[in-house]
């Protein structure tokens, strides 16, 4: 078993940016939405998986069946990946929701939910030198919580995803700089195990989280 990590925050906060030092070698990422990385360079080292080159190390998706075969895979096949990185991973929900605004009635939302809560399941027993980190845009509750944001009141009720998760961080801009919080500010939702990371603020890089989690 392999706990995964999730991280959020606002758009523009630096969870993609936290792939800066990340070995492309030994790490698959899976982009809900086409989009660059905010970094120079990135493209020299990220290839879309296909057909003609099936040890690419980035897969286009918000299928979600799609995504849990290619994670499942990953485990089975590619023991040189050691991190998948789910990026923008609630538009997996965002973009399904957008495909069935048009049904009436809740079980879309069930259905919806379901959908992403196989995807966390499905990263809970994967071997076990694999991690998976869910990068996922926050939204602040009516009562000043910020959270992982999702669709709709209903499915907060049926699932609350920080609740899959051990651990839980926060990317934000201090000063100009992007960082990590680690500790939980009774306004956020973020988590750790006691004594994993010593300090409330790291830097903004997704290596020395993963190493922080491994090494603990």
């Amino acid at each position: 078993m392999s706990d995964s990590i999730l991280i959020i925050g606002e758009s523009g906060s630096g969870k993609s940016r936290s792939l800066t030092k990340v070995d492309p070698s030994s790490s698959f990422l899976i982009q809900a939405i086409r989009k660059s990385l905010p970094f120079k360079g990135w493209r020299d080292h990220w290839s879309e998986i296909s057909n003609a080159n099936k040890t690419g190390n980035l897969l286009i998706s918000d299928d979600a069946q799609e995504i849990r075969k290619y994670i499942q895979a990953i485990s089975d096949r590619r023991p040189e990946i050691k991190t998948v990185v789910i990026d923008d991973a609630q538009y997996i929900m965002g973009n399904e929701f957008m495909r069935c605004a048009l049904e009436k009635g809740y079980e879309k939302f069930t259905r919806i939910g379901q959908s992403f809560w196989l995807i966390i399941m499905d990263s809970s027993k994967l071997r076990n030198d694999l991690r998976v980190v869910f990068l996922q845009h926050s939204e602040t509750t009516d009562s000043g919580v910020t959270k992982a944001k999702t669709i709709g009141k209903m499915l907060d009720d049926k699932i609350t995803l920080e609740g899959m998760f051990t651990v839980v961080l926060r990317s934000t801009v201090r000063d100009g700089k992007h960082i990590f919080l680690t500790k939980n500010s009774g306004h956020d939702t973020v988590k750790a195990p006691e004594g994993m990371f010593s300090d409330p603020e790291i830097e903004n890089d997704l290596n020395l989280v993963l190493d922080a989690v491994n090494n603990y």
